[in-house]
């Protein structure tokens, strides 16, 4: 695909020791074998019975991509990036909308390997992200759930500034799990000062992507 076609692949996001590009189909046979076990796809997703769970779940990380690519509009969307640190891929964070003209929220996913978690880096990530949406796509909140023991994503968000935003019951394909859910708004976001520590280029050609 060229780039004038899709100039999403020229978007760079950079934040403190994270650098975010979008994620290429050349990408995926990497992403699909270094993505963590912790990792929780989308629990409605269909589990294949021929496959194992862990053939399944690589299946998952290519399904995905393609599914974003090809239903994307600006109402619609969701921008899948590869992490970069120190010069290799060592995750994947995502930003999504629904009904992002009229709404301006936006919701994110995100995972790290191992050796690299307690670093900055799954901060750094998660407010390169913000920072495209806030400061660029004019968004207004951003929200993200998690397990309530999934101590990490919480902390990543609380230390961002995102607040608490109610809890929900969901079926996580083996039984019931409580989410709690946390909101962030521009407002929060700017009051905090971290507008500053994100660079954002190659924007422009994309920006009909987003309906901006």
């Amino acid at each position: 695909m060229t780039r004038s076609a899709w100039p999403l692949f020229d978007l760079r996001i950079r934040c403190g020791p994270a650098e975010l590009r979008t994620v290429r189909e050349s990408d995926l046979p990497l992403l699909a074998s270094i993505q963590p076990d912790d990792y929780e796809h989308d629990p409605r997703a269909e589990m294949l019975p021929g496959l194992d769970l862990a053939q399944n779940r690589e299946r998952l990380v290519y399904q995905n991509y393609w599914r974003a690519m090809g239903t994307w509009s600006p109402s619609s969307w969701t921008l899948q990036l590869a992490v970069v640190h120190s010069g290799a891929i060592v995750g994947m964070q995502s930003l999504e909308a629904e009904d992002f003209p009229t709404l301006r929220t936006v919701d994110s996913s995100s995972w790290l390997i191992a050796s690299v978690r307690g670093r900055g880096v799954g901060v750094a990530m998660r407010k390169a992200v913000l920072g495209l949406a806030f400061d660029h796509l004019e968004a207004v909140a951003a929200i993200s759930s998690a397990r309530r023991d999934n101590a990490a994503s919480l902390g990543v968000s609380r230390s961002i500034g995102y607040t608490d935003n109610g809890l929900s019951l969901n079926d996580s394909g083996s039984g019931l799990v409580e989410l709690r859910h946390m909101r962030l708004t521009v407002q929060q976001w700017r009051a905090a000062g971290h507008n500053s520590e994100v660079i954002v280029n190659g924007l422009t050609p994309c920006l009909p992507w987003f309906d901006r």
